[in-house]
């Protein structure tokens, strides 16, 4: 009888797949899985987090603007929108889009709440937070930006102020689609830091009856298990592995704060964005394209990660020509950037990854064959190869950044048979290889493109599994 519910269960999750499909909310409240990986609805359906960062958007959009925004990452297949309530330009003391601040004389312990609807700064964020939800998304509700708990000699926050903020915003949107995200782009450098977050931490979940999960926000290079993995309230671990394209000390980090004991999830909440100044140095490096964000992508994903989060970098800071100034050189309007090319490849990689059992992928490096060079496989640099399996051996898939031969240790898939699949990052489209007697230990194969400009994903399936193409819709036998 278990079994069916099981079959049944994964059956219904599986026509939820391939066709962007909103979150569904009555699943229940968002919970981390048994095995400690992931994350997933009360009612043990999969959730995969894909967020876009929108730090600046309570602050800086109207509602019309807000609206727009909104609706373009919810049809392209986003599951959560990751935006600061006390932002970090001018966040305090220049107002919203209706000319109204979030505090009263600076005061954590004084929101600025009025009597009445649609007439102060908390009204617009619920006006936000309850479209992203009727649209299917999460916010990733980030209480505020680190400068006002971290920076100067007087920041805005103590530990006695922090948890009352904590527990208005908890009791605010106790019934909302809420992932708290403390920190914001700054990091733990002493006890004092250490308790602002703590008590934030209690107050929220005092404030929401401990309705909602909570993470941490480090700055570029860093992750939260440093000062708080082994913390109650941590639910799982957030990196920014931050905004450069190479792989070693960076994105390799995802793969050792999954290895912590005890096991927590692990995403990374800030990784480099489409169109950024590559590690700040645009005049040596450039800007960052979609080959880059979707470089992350993979190397997180493949490295344990439960979900990824995608940034723009005109989109974040929801940069407008003429309006706002720009930080460090946006390319264009954020109503442009909202549909480069890298944003829809992130969901071309949740699709992926839908398409095969969820709750049971690990990391697992070892499917790739070392070359004599490994520089070139598994590579370094921009060029890292990467690879993930089904933990009882129904799949594996290995990320290909660079179009040159490399070999794969098949006998880590248990079928008799092997199906071989390149999935295209690109555009989202699959094209089989070839079915074969899986009775050798090693094979080698060959992208379909040569060269080191395009790239790939290599999909192998146990053929007795009969799994549909790669990215469409996962229906368990």
């Amino acid at each position: 009888m278990r079994n069916l519910f099981i079959f049944v269960f994964m059956l219904f999750f599986g026509l939820l797949q391939g066709k962007n499909k909103p979150v569904d909310f009555s699943h229940g409240n968002l919970k981390v899985s048994d095995n400690k990986r992931f994350l997933q609805h009360a009612n043990g359906t999969p959730f995969f987090y894909l967020g876009d960062t929108a730090w600046e958007l309570f602050h800086r959009l109207d509602r019309q603007e807000a609206d727009f925004y909104l609706k373009n990452r919810s049809e392209k297949g986003f599951t959560v929108i990751q935006a600061v309530a006390l932002a970090e330009f001018g966040g305090l003391d220049k107002p919203n889009a209706y000319g109204h601040l979030p505090l009263n004389n600076f005061n954590p312990e004084q929101p600025a709440v009025k009597d009445g609807v649609d007439n102060d700064y908390w009204d617009h964020v619920d006006y936000i937070v309850n479209k992203a939800n009727e649209s299917g998304m999460y916010i990733g509700f980030l209480p505020t930006w680190g400068c006002n708990w971290h920076d100067n000699n007087k920041p805005l926050f103590t530990p006695e102020n922090a948890y009352k903020y904590g527990y208005f915003l908890g009791k605010r949107y106790k019934n909302s689609q809420i992932i708290w995200i403390l920190g914001g782009d700054r990091n733990i450098e002493n006890d004092r830091h250490r308790e602002i977050i703590r008590s934030m931490a209690h107050g929220l979940k005092d404030g929401d009856g401990d309705t909602h999960l909570i993470t941490f926000h480090p700055s570029g290079g860093r992750g939260s298990a440093e000062w708080f993995h082994n913390d109650a309230w941590l639910d799982f671990n957030m990196r920014q592995n931050g905004h450069n394209a190479e792989y070693t000390n960076n994105y390799s980090k995802t793969l050792e704060d999954y290895n912590r004991k005890p096991e927590k999830p692990v995403i990374d909440g800030e990784p480099v964005y489409e169109d950024h100044p590559l590690s700040f140095r645009a005049n040596v490096l450039g800007h960052s394209i979609s080959a880059d964000v979707r470089r992350t992508f993979y190397w997180d994903t493949f490295n344990g990660a439960f979900g990824h989060t995608y940034g723009h970098h005109s989109v974040w800071q929801m940069f407008e020509p003429g309006k706002f100034h720009p930080v460090n050189n946006p390319l264009m309007s954020w109503k442009l950037a909202i549909d480069q090319p890298g944003a829809m490849q992130m969901v071309y990689g949740k699709l992926l990854l839908e398409s095969r059992p969820f709750l049971t992928r690990i990391p697992d490096p070892s499917i790739i064959v070392a070359s004599d060079v490994q520089t070139a496989v598994p590579g370094e640099g921009r060029y890292r190869y990467v690879a993930t399996r089904d933990e009882e051996g129904s799949f594996a898939m290995i990320y290909v950044p660079a179009g040159r031969a490399f070999e794969v240790r098949t006998e880590v898939i248990k079928g008799k048979k092997i199906v071989a699949w390149w999935f295209n990052p690109r555009n989202g489209t699959s094209i089989r290889i070839e079915t074969f007697y899986n009775h050798k230990a090693v094979r080698m194969f060959v992208p379909p493109d040569k060269g080191e400009s395009t790239d790939w994903v290599l999909v192998l399936d146990d053929a007795s599994r009969k799994y549909p193409a790669p990215g469409k819709p996962f229906f368990p036998r």
